[in-house]
């Protein structure tokens, strides 16, 4: 299997908030980062399918963090789902 990311993966540990209408607020954890994205663990996540949107947002800092538009790439049952910053 090839590699297609396009942007350098970064692992980082921060918890972060995903908002949808579907589940609410749930809150995982990342996995890794990189400039085009994200991946989160939180099981009930794989619950939504690639393509939904969702809204995340870090917690934790000592600032109120942006709240960033993501699409959901894939998902991993039981883990989590990677996901892609939307473009404003």
């Amino acid at each position: 299997m090839s590699n297609k990311r396009v942007y350098p993966r970064t692992m980082m540990k921060a918890r972060i908030k995903i908002t949808h209408p579907e589940l609410g607020e749930v809150f995982g954890y990342t996995r890794d980062l990189s400039d085009g994205g994200v991946f989160v663990e939180n099981a009930r996540l794989a619950e939504l399918a690639p393509g939904t949107e969702v809204d995340g947002q870090v917690q934790d800092m000592p600032f109120e963090a942006p709240v960033l538009r993501m699409v959901i790439q894939r998902v991993v049952a039981g883990e989590g789902a990677g996901m892609a910053f939307v473009d404003p």
